[in-house]
Protein backbone atom coordinates (compact mmCIF):
# COMPACT_ATOMS: atom_id res chain seq x y z
CA UNK A 1 0.00 0.00 0.00
CA UNK A 2 1.20 3.67 -0.94
CA UNK A 3 0.11 6.94 -0.12
CA UNK A 4 -0.65 7.98 -3.79
CA UNK A 5 -1.70 11.81 -2.35
CA UNK A 6 -1.41 13.95 0.57
CA UNK A 7 -3.84 16.58 -0.66
CA UNK A 8 -4.23 20.30 1.23
CA UNK A 9 -6.53 22.52 0.91
CA UNK A 10 -6.72 26.63 1.22
CA UNK A 11 -7.57 29.92 -0.13
CA UNK A 12 -5.07 31.43 -2.20
CA UNK A 13 -7.45 34.63 -1.77
CA UNK A 14 -7.01 34.96 1.84
CA UNK A 15 -3.45 33.33 2.59
CA UNK A 16 -0.42 34.51 1.00
CA UNK A 17 2.76 33.44 -0.14
CA UNK A 18 4.12 32.72 3.46
CA UNK A 19 1.33 30.68 4.54
CA UNK A 20 2.03 28.49 1.41
CA UNK A 21 5.61 28.13 2.27
CA UNK A 22 4.34 27.35 5.99
CA UNK A 23 1.62 24.33 4.43
CA UNK A 24 4.38 23.05 2.51
CA UNK A 25 7.07 22.95 4.83
CA UNK A 26 4.27 21.23 7.28
CA UNK A 27 3.35 19.14 4.16
CA UNK A 28 6.72 17.74 4.09
CA UNK A 29 6.83 17.12 8.02
CA UNK A 30 3.94 14.65 7.37
CA UNK A 31 5.41 13.07 4.40
CA UNK A 32 8.80 12.47 5.83
CA UNK A 33 7.05 10.87 9.08
CA UNK A 34 4.86 8.71 7.23
CA UNK A 35 7.91 7.53 4.85
CA UNK A 36 10.24 7.07 7.59
CA UNK A 37 7.31 4.81 9.26
CA UNK A 38 6.78 2.28 5.96
CA UNK A 39 4.22 4.19 3.81
CA UNK A 40 5.63 5.52 0.11
CA UNK A 41 3.79 8.87 -0.41
CA UNK A 42 4.14 9.61 -4.22
CA UNK A 43 2.49 13.52 -3.60
CA UNK A 44 2.05 16.31 -2.21
CA UNK A 45 -0.78 18.27 -3.87
CA UNK A 46 -2.82 21.66 -2.76
CA UNK A 47 -6.30 22.23 -4.25
CA UNK A 48 -8.03 25.71 -3.97
CA UNK A 49 -11.66 26.65 -3.60
CA UNK A 50 -13.32 26.65 -7.27
CA UNK A 51 -11.76 29.09 -9.32
CA UNK A 52 -14.94 31.04 -10.77
CA UNK A 53 -15.49 32.12 -6.85
CA UNK A 54 -11.41 34.15 -7.23
CA UNK A 55 -12.55 35.35 -11.00
CA UNK A 56 -15.58 37.32 -8.69
CA UNK A 57 -12.37 38.79 -7.03
CA UNK A 58 -9.77 38.49 -10.01
CA UNK A 59 -10.47 40.36 -13.16
CA UNK A 60 -11.10 37.58 -16.01
CA UNK A 61 -7.82 39.90 -17.78
CA UNK A 62 -4.95 38.72 -14.98
CA UNK A 63 -6.85 35.62 -13.60
CA UNK A 64 -5.01 33.46 -16.25
CA UNK A 65 -1.82 35.24 -15.27
CA UNK A 66 -2.50 34.45 -11.81
CA UNK A 67 -3.31 31.04 -11.81
CA UNK A 68 0.29 30.70 -13.53
CA UNK A 69 1.97 32.23 -10.38
CA UNK A 70 -0.12 30.11 -7.94
CA UNK A 71 1.05 26.79 -9.77
CA UNK A 72 4.81 28.68 -9.45
CA UNK A 73 4.42 29.40 -5.63
CA UNK A 74 2.76 25.74 -4.84
CA UNK A 75 5.78 24.27 -6.99
CA UNK A 76 8.36 26.42 -5.21
CA UNK A 77 7.03 25.28 -1.92
CA UNK A 78 7.40 21.36 -2.75
CA UNK A 79 3.28 20.79 -4.40
CA UNK A 80 3.96 18.79 -7.36
CA UNK A 81 -0.08 19.15 -8.35
CA UNK A 82 -2.28 22.23 -7.96
CA UNK A 83 -6.15 22.36 -8.82
CA UNK A 84 -8.28 25.14 -9.02
CA UNK A 85 -11.50 23.09 -8.76
CA UNK A 86 -14.36 22.73 -10.86
CA UNK A 87 -16.25 25.76 -13.57
CA UNK A 88 -19.92 26.07 -11.59
CA UNK A 89 -23.09 25.86 -13.37
CA UNK A 90 -24.08 29.38 -11.95
CA UNK A 91 -21.27 30.64 -13.51
CA UNK A 92 -21.12 29.70 -17.49
CA UNK A 93 -18.29 31.92 -18.56
CA UNK A 94 -15.84 29.57 -16.19
CA UNK A 95 -16.10 26.73 -18.49
CA UNK A 96 -14.65 28.90 -21.24
CA UNK A 97 -11.42 29.86 -19.18
CA UNK A 98 -10.39 25.52 -18.60
CA UNK A 99 -8.33 25.16 -22.41
CA UNK A 100 -6.59 28.61 -21.55
CA UNK A 101 -6.07 27.29 -18.22
CA UNK A 102 -4.59 24.12 -19.05
CA UNK A 103 -2.51 25.33 -22.17
CA UNK A 104 -0.81 27.58 -20.26
CA UNK A 105 0.06 25.82 -17.10
CA UNK A 106 1.70 22.18 -16.75
CA UNK A 107 0.64 21.07 -12.95
CA UNK A 108 -2.45 22.65 -12.61
CA UNK A 109 -5.99 20.06 -12.51
CA UNK A 110 -9.51 21.21 -13.37
CA UNK A 111 -12.67 20.25 -14.16
CA UNK A 112 -16.29 21.18 -14.32
CA UNK A 113 -19.51 20.48 -13.07
CA UNK A 114 -22.26 18.93 -15.01
CA UNK A 115 -24.69 17.81 -12.31
CA UNK A 116 -25.45 19.29 -8.63
CA UNK A 117 -27.93 19.09 -6.07
CA UNK A 118 -28.88 22.21 -6.25
CA UNK A 119 -29.36 22.84 -10.41
CA UNK A 120 -29.66 18.93 -11.49
CA UNK A 121 -28.54 18.18 -14.70
CA UNK A 122 -27.37 21.17 -16.64
CA UNK A 123 -27.32 21.19 -20.36
CA UNK A 124 -24.83 23.85 -21.05
CA UNK A 125 -22.49 22.60 -18.66
CA UNK A 126 -22.75 19.30 -20.73
CA UNK A 127 -22.60 20.84 -24.35
CA UNK A 128 -19.07 23.47 -22.55
CA UNK A 129 -17.61 19.91 -21.09
CA UNK A 130 -17.67 18.20 -24.07
CA UNK A 131 -16.19 20.94 -25.94
CA UNK A 132 -13.55 21.42 -23.47
CA UNK A 133 -12.48 17.68 -24.13
CA UNK A 134 -11.98 18.18 -27.64
CA UNK A 135 -10.25 21.70 -27.17
CA UNK A 136 -7.89 19.93 -24.51
CA UNK A 137 -7.10 17.27 -26.81
CA UNK A 138 -4.82 19.26 -29.19
CA UNK A 139 -3.11 20.95 -25.95
CA UNK A 140 -0.64 18.08 -25.65
CA UNK A 141 1.07 15.47 -27.93
CA UNK A 142 -1.36 12.00 -27.02
CA UNK A 143 -3.80 13.82 -25.63
CA UNK A 144 -2.18 14.53 -22.74
CA UNK A 145 -4.25 17.50 -21.76
CA UNK A 146 -7.24 15.64 -21.01
CA UNK A 147 -5.35 14.08 -17.98
CA UNK A 148 -5.69 17.63 -16.05
CA UNK A 149 -9.64 17.48 -16.51
CA UNK A 150 -12.99 15.54 -15.91
CA UNK A 151 -16.45 16.75 -15.95
CA UNK A 152 -18.19 15.75 -12.39
CA UNK A 153 -21.31 14.95 -11.68
CA UNK A 154 -22.25 15.23 -8.08
CA UNK A 155 -18.54 15.89 -6.49
CA UNK A 156 -18.36 17.23 -3.21
CA UNK A 157 -15.37 19.34 -2.05
CA UNK A 158 -12.27 18.06 0.37
CA UNK A 159 -11.62 14.84 -1.92
CA UNK A 160 -8.29 13.81 -2.46
CA UNK A 161 -8.19 12.54 -6.17
CA UNK A 162 -7.52 14.90 -8.99
CA UNK A 163 -8.63 15.98 -11.41
CA UNK A 164 -11.96 16.22 -8.98
CA UNK A 165 -10.91 17.84 -6.00
CA UNK A 166 -11.24 21.32 -4.73
CA UNK A 167 -12.18 23.35 -1.36
CA UNK A 168 -15.13 24.35 0.45
CA UNK A 169 -13.62 27.82 1.83
CA UNK A 170 -16.18 28.29 4.44
CA UNK A 171 -13.74 25.21 6.02
CA UNK A 172 -10.64 24.87 8.20
CA UNK A 173 -7.24 24.96 6.20
CA UNK A 174 -7.02 21.21 5.82
CA UNK A 175 -5.77 17.94 4.48
CA UNK A 176 -6.91 14.45 2.95
CA UNK A 177 -5.11 11.42 1.90
CA UNK A 178 -5.32 9.33 -1.68
CA UNK A 179 -4.56 5.35 -0.83
CA UNK A 180 -3.23 3.29 -3.44
CA UNK A 181 -3.92 -0.11 -2.18
CA UNK A 182 -4.85 -2.20 -4.88
CA UNK A 183 -1.97 -4.77 -4.27
CA UNK A 184 -3.53 -5.33 -0.41
CA UNK A 185 -6.79 -6.58 -2.31
CA UNK A 186 -5.03 -9.04 -4.81
CA UNK A 187 -2.87 -10.33 -1.76
CA UNK A 188 -5.75 -10.95 0.48
CA UNK A 189 -8.13 -12.29 -2.19
CA UNK A 190 -5.90 -14.58 -3.47
CA UNK A 191 -5.57 -16.03 -0.29
CA UNK A 192 -9.36 -16.32 1.02
CA UNK A 193 -11.11 -19.45 0.86
CA UNK A 194 -14.65 -17.45 1.31
CA UNK A 195 -16.37 -14.03 1.10
CA UNK A 196 -16.27 -13.52 4.36
CA UNK A 197 -12.57 -14.18 4.93
CA UNK A 198 -12.17 -12.11 1.69
CA UNK A 199 -14.21 -9.01 3.42
CA UNK A 200 -12.84 -9.70 7.43
CA UNK A 201 -9.37 -9.90 6.04
CA UNK A 202 -9.10 -6.45 3.68
CA UNK A 203 -11.19 -4.66 6.39
CA UNK A 204 -8.21 -5.69 8.81
CA UNK A 205 -5.56 -4.56 6.77
CA UNK A 206 -6.81 -1.42 5.73
CA UNK A 207 -8.26 0.03 9.06
CA UNK A 208 -4.68 -1.31 10.76
CA UNK A 209 -2.94 0.45 7.83
CA UNK A 210 -5.47 3.85 8.06
CA UNK A 211 -5.05 3.63 12.27
CA UNK A 212 -1.08 3.74 11.53
CA UNK A 213 -1.42 6.74 9.37
CA UNK A 214 -3.39 8.49 11.93
CA UNK A 215 -1.52 7.73 14.82
CA UNK A 216 1.51 9.54 12.30
CA UNK A 217 -0.70 12.53 11.98
CA UNK A 218 -1.74 13.02 15.54
CA UNK A 219 1.22 14.97 16.94
CA UNK A 220 1.12 17.36 13.43
CA UNK A 221 -2.69 18.11 14.23
CA UNK A 222 -2.12 19.11 17.05
CA UNK A 223 1.26 21.40 16.32
CA UNK A 224 -0.43 23.06 13.14
CA UNK A 225 -3.99 23.07 13.78
CA UNK A 226 -5.13 22.04 10.81
CA UNK A 227 -7.99 19.88 9.90
CA UNK A 228 -7.95 16.17 8.78
CA UNK A 229 -10.47 15.36 6.22
CA UNK A 230 -10.30 12.16 6.17
CA UNK A 231 -8.71 9.10 4.01
CA UNK A 232 -10.19 7.80 0.78
CA UNK A 233 -10.05 4.53 0.10
CA UNK A 234 -10.78 3.93 -3.25
CA UNK A 235 -7.77 1.63 -3.42
CA UNK A 236 -6.71 2.86 -6.67
CA UNK A 237 -3.72 0.52 -8.52
CA UNK A 238 -0.65 1.32 -10.35
CA UNK A 239 -0.54 0.01 -13.99
CA UNK A 240 1.65 -3.45 -12.88
CA UNK A 241 -0.16 -6.16 -11.98
CA UNK A 242 0.91 -6.82 -8.95
CA UNK A 243 -0.83 -3.81 -8.36
CA UNK A 244 -3.97 -3.98 -10.36
CA UNK A 245 -7.82 -4.15 -9.17
CA UNK A 246 -8.79 -6.01 -12.41
CA UNK A 247 -6.22 -8.60 -11.67
CA UNK A 248 -7.81 -8.62 -8.01
CA UNK A 249 -11.50 -8.90 -9.61
CA UNK A 250 -10.39 -11.63 -11.50
CA UNK A 251 -9.08 -13.67 -8.63
CA UNK A 252 -12.33 -13.82 -7.25
CA UNK A 253 -13.34 -16.26 -10.16
CA UNK A 254 -13.67 -13.99 -12.85
CA UNK A 255 -11.57 -15.33 -16.41
CA UNK A 256 -11.94 -12.15 -17.86
CA UNK A 257 -13.01 -8.80 -16.32
CA UNK A 258 -15.22 -7.52 -18.47
CA UNK A 259 -17.55 -11.34 -18.82
CA UNK A 260 -20.30 -11.44 -17.02
CA UNK A 261 -19.99 -12.15 -12.85
CA UNK A 262 -17.83 -8.69 -13.37
CA UNK A 263 -20.70 -6.50 -12.20
CA UNK A 264 -21.02 -9.17 -8.96
CA UNK A 265 -17.09 -8.76 -8.60
CA UNK A 266 -16.63 -5.23 -8.46
CA UNK A 267 -20.13 -4.99 -6.46
CA UNK A 268 -18.48 -7.03 -3.43
CA UNK A 269 -15.12 -5.36 -3.15
CA UNK A 270 -17.15 -1.55 -2.94
CA UNK A 271 -19.73 -2.51 -0.58
CA UNK A 272 -16.57 -4.13 1.76
CA UNK A 273 -14.82 -0.95 1.23
CA UNK A 274 -18.43 0.44 2.57
CA UNK A 275 -18.17 -1.28 5.79
CA UNK A 276 -14.45 0.26 6.71
CA UNK A 277 -14.99 2.65 9.78
CA UNK A 278 -12.27 4.65 9.10
CA UNK A 279 -12.88 8.50 8.59
CA UNK A 280 -14.14 8.80 5.52
CA UNK A 281 -13.73 11.73 2.59
CA UNK A 282 -13.94 12.17 -0.99
CA UNK A 283 -15.30 8.56 -3.55
CA UNK A 284 -14.45 6.08 -0.49
CA UNK A 285 -15.58 3.20 -3.86
CA UNK A 286 -13.56 1.02 -6.55
CA UNK A 287 -11.51 2.90 -8.90
CA UNK A 288 -11.43 1.78 -12.47
CA UNK A 289 -9.04 3.87 -14.37
CA UNK A 290 -8.16 2.01 -17.51
CA UNK A 291 -5.02 3.04 -18.32
CA UNK A 292 -3.81 3.01 -14.72
CA UNK A 293 -4.53 -0.35 -14.41
CA UNK A 294 -2.42 -3.17 -16.31
CA UNK A 295 -5.29 -5.49 -16.40
CA UNK A 296 -8.04 -3.07 -17.11
CA UNK A 297 -6.17 -1.59 -19.80
CA UNK A 298 -4.96 -5.50 -21.44
CA UNK A 299 -8.84 -6.17 -21.06
CA UNK A 300 -9.49 -3.16 -23.68
CA UNK A 301 -6.92 -4.77 -25.84
CA UNK A 302 -8.62 -8.31 -25.71
CA UNK A 303 -12.01 -6.63 -26.42
CA UNK A 304 -13.33 -7.24 -23.15
CA UNK A 305 -13.81 -3.66 -22.12
CA UNK A 306 -16.24 -1.04 -23.59
CA UNK A 307 -17.13 2.15 -22.23
CA UNK A 308 -20.42 0.53 -21.51
CA UNK A 309 -19.29 -1.88 -19.81
CA UNK A 310 -17.13 0.57 -17.59
CA UNK A 311 -20.52 3.22 -17.40
CA UNK A 312 -22.35 -0.33 -15.80
CA UNK A 313 -20.20 -1.17 -13.66
CA UNK A 314 -20.01 2.83 -11.66
CA UNK A 315 -23.49 2.06 -11.19
CA UNK A 316 -22.46 -0.40 -8.12
CA UNK A 317 -19.31 1.06 -7.38
CA UNK A 318 -16.42 3.57 -8.44
CA UNK A 319 -15.57 7.10 -9.64
CA UNK A 320 -17.00 6.59 -12.97
CA UNK A 321 -15.29 6.86 -15.96
CA UNK A 322 -11.64 7.69 -15.74
CA UNK A 323 -8.79 7.62 -18.03
CA UNK A 324 -10.34 6.30 -20.96
CA UNK A 325 -8.76 7.04 -24.56
CA UNK A 326 -11.20 7.69 -27.41
CA UNK A 327 -10.64 8.57 -31.11
CA UNK A 328 -8.88 11.50 -31.73
CA UNK A 329 -11.71 12.75 -34.30
CA UNK A 330 -14.67 12.79 -32.31
CA UNK A 331 -17.44 14.62 -32.49
CA UNK A 332 -18.34 16.82 -29.27
CA UNK A 333 -22.21 15.67 -29.45
CA UNK A 334 -20.78 11.89 -29.04
CA UNK A 335 -19.52 13.17 -25.67
CA UNK A 336 -22.22 14.93 -24.50
CA UNK A 337 -24.44 12.10 -24.82
CA UNK A 338 -22.09 10.11 -22.56
CA UNK A 339 -21.81 12.93 -20.40
CA UNK A 340 -25.78 13.02 -20.29
CA UNK A 341 -25.52 9.32 -19.30
CA UNK A 342 -22.89 10.11 -16.26
CA UNK A 343 -25.08 12.97 -14.99
CA UNK A 344 -28.34 10.57 -14.82
CA UNK A 345 -26.73 7.88 -13.19
CA UNK A 346 -25.72 9.38 -10.89
CA UNK A 347 -28.49 11.78 -9.72
CA UNK A 348 -30.15 8.38 -9.93
CA UNK A 349 -28.01 6.34 -8.08
CA UNK A 350 -27.16 9.79 -5.13
CA UNK A 351 -23.21 8.99 -6.21
CA UNK A 352 -20.56 10.82 -7.09
CA UNK A 353 -19.18 10.39 -10.88
CA UNK A 354 -16.51 11.22 -12.74
CA UNK A 355 -15.43 11.12 -16.65
CA UNK A 356 -12.01 12.19 -17.37
CA UNK A 357 -11.92 11.20 -21.79
CA UNK A 358 -8.95 11.36 -23.90
CA UNK A 359 -9.23 11.70 -26.89
CA UNK A 360 -6.12 10.70 -28.60
CA UNK A 361 -4.72 13.00 -31.83
CA UNK A 362 -4.86 10.27 -35.04
CA UNK A 363 -5.85 7.62 -33.41
CA UNK A 364 -9.27 5.71 -34.22
CA UNK A 365 -11.58 3.15 -32.19
CA UNK A 366 -9.53 0.23 -32.44
CA UNK A 367 -6.13 1.71 -32.18
CA UNK A 368 -3.49 0.65 -29.26
CA UNK A 369 -2.10 3.73 -27.12
CA UNK A 370 1.40 4.82 -27.24
CA UNK A 371 1.84 6.85 -24.00
CA UNK A 372 5.45 6.70 -22.30
CA UNK A 373 4.23 8.10 -19.04
CA UNK A 374 5.04 5.54 -15.66
CA UNK A 375 1.54 6.02 -14.29
CA UNK A 376 0.35 4.31 -17.73
CA UNK A 377 -0.38 1.03 -19.33
CA UNK A 378 -1.32 1.32 -22.80
CA UNK A 379 -4.01 -0.07 -24.16
CA UNK A 380 -7.12 0.41 -26.68
CA UNK A 381 -8.67 3.10 -28.22
CA UNK A 382 -12.40 2.57 -27.34
CA UNK A 383 -15.24 3.61 -29.52
CA UNK A 384 -18.31 6.46 -28.01
CA UNK A 385 -21.00 3.86 -29.06
CA UNK A 386 -23.33 7.36 -29.72
CA UNK A 387 -25.03 9.23 -32.43
CA UNK A 388 -25.89 13.07 -31.87
CA UNK A 389 -28.99 13.44 -29.69
CA UNK A 390 -31.91 15.20 -30.59
CA UNK A 391 -35.49 17.00 -29.26
CA UNK A 392 -35.10 17.32 -25.69
CA UNK A 393 -32.09 15.53 -24.70
CA UNK A 394 -30.58 17.28 -27.58
CA UNK A 395 -30.39 20.76 -25.22
CA UNK A 396 -32.67 22.24 -23.26
CA UNK A 397 -32.76 25.69 -21.27
CA UNK A 398 -34.22 23.81 -18.16
CA UNK A 399 -32.60 21.70 -15.76
CA UNK A 400 -33.25 18.15 -15.63
CA UNK A 401 -33.87 16.80 -11.88
CA UNK A 402 -33.38 13.22 -11.72
CA UNK A 403 -34.98 11.77 -8.16
CA UNK A 404 -33.38 8.90 -6.75
CA UNK A 405 -35.66 6.34 -6.21
CA UNK A 406 -37.38 5.96 -2.87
Amino acid sequence: MKIRSITFFSNPLIQDDDFTRKLGEFAHSIKNSCQTNGFEVQSLRLSTQPFPKMMDVLSNNNFIDWVIELEKTASLNGFTYLSVGPALINNPESYKLIPEILKQTKNVFTSGMIADQEHGINFFALEACSKVIVQAASIEPNGFGNLRFSALANVKPLGPFFPGSYFDETKPTGFSIAIEAADEVLSVFRKATSFSEARANLLKILQEKASQIESILSKYLQKFHLEFFGFDFSVAPFPEDFCSLGNSLESLGVQSFGDHGSLAAAAFLAETLDRGNWKRIGFNGLMLPLLEDSILAQRSIDGKLKIKDLLLYSAVCGTGLDTIPISGDVEASAIQSLLLDIAALSSRLQKPLTARLMPIPGKKAGDLTDFDFEFFKNGRILDIEASPLSNLLAYSDENLTINPRK
